[in-house]
């Protein structure tokens, strides 16, 4: 990776990719007796990313449960959705915009 920096906003970007597959999961198990929602502790997985580890994955606190088991909140999946999609492509631009600056300064050594 390009530095430190980069390092940290790719595995962050590695952290939403695993949030977005869960919450995906969540979505499509909206109608599934007994389906548990799934979701990351965003902020300690966060810090444990940093330092190398995988992301862990919790059941959310204080969901309604339905009389099938079942606790996903579509409401709560589709924010979660939205709020994910605009992180990655705030951090994407980031990363696109450093290695731009990269390759302008790698031309212009070249002279």
């Amino acid at each position: 990776m390009f530095d430190p920096i980069s390092g940290r906003m790719s595995h962050y970007l590695d952290l939403l990719a695993e949030r977005q597959k869960l919450v995906s999961a969540n979505i499509a198990n909206v109608d599934t007796p007994g389906f548990r929602t799934k979701d990351i502790d965003f902020n300690f997985e966060f810090q444990s990313l940093i330092s190398g580890q995988q992301p862990g994955v919790i059941e959310p606190d204080g969901l309604t449960t339905k009389n099938d088991g079942n606790n996903v909140n579509i409401d709560r999946e589709m924010r979660l959705l939205s709020e994910n999609a605009m992180r990655f492509n705030f951090v994407s631009q980031l990363l696109r915009g450093e290695a731009h600056d990269i390759r302008l300064a790698i031309k212009d050594a070249r002279g």
